[in-house]
């Protein structure tokens, strides 16, 4: 949720419930004017969440930005079976490749990491999808 008030607003806020949200956003890129539908879930960390609920999820997106804390090893620990299910409901229609990120938040906070770079760069790459480290509250 950090993240995705940062970008809308350029804003930072620290403390978030766990609440879902939908926003709508315009913004230039290249001289096109593109409007982006954010989906922000919190991240529930339960397996037991209904399936049904995390595939219309997926199927009403275009693409994926994964966020885990660098000081969370539970939050990164789950990302490979995320990307699975993503891959798996979304490619199985498709021949098409899913464009998925995966983002490592809180590198403001190095002090307390606990997921190295390296271990964020090697998980991408192992699972085709795109990295960045970024600090929402910088």
């Amino acid at each position: 949720a950090a993240l995705t008030v940062r970008f809308l607003t350029r804003r930072f806020i620290g403390e978030y419930g766990d609440m879902e949200f939908i926003y709508s956003h315009n913004l230039t890129v290249d001289g096109r004017e593109i409007l982006f539908h954010i989906w922000d879930v919190p991240n529930s960390q339960e397996q037991a969440e209904e399936g049904s609920l995390e595939e219309k999820r997926i199927q009403w997106a275009d693409s994926f930005v994964l966020v885990y804390s660098i000081c969370d090893r539970a939050s990164f620990n789950i990302l490979p079976l995320k990307i699975q299910f993503i891959k798996a409901t979304k490619e199985g229609q498709s021949q098409e490749k899913v464009p998925i990120v995966i983002v490592g938040n809180k590198r403001d906070l190095h002090h307390q990491r606990v997921v190295s770079s390296e271990e964020g760069r090697l998980l991408a790459l192992s699972l085709d999808c795109g990295f960045y480290e970024v600090s929402a509250a910088e």
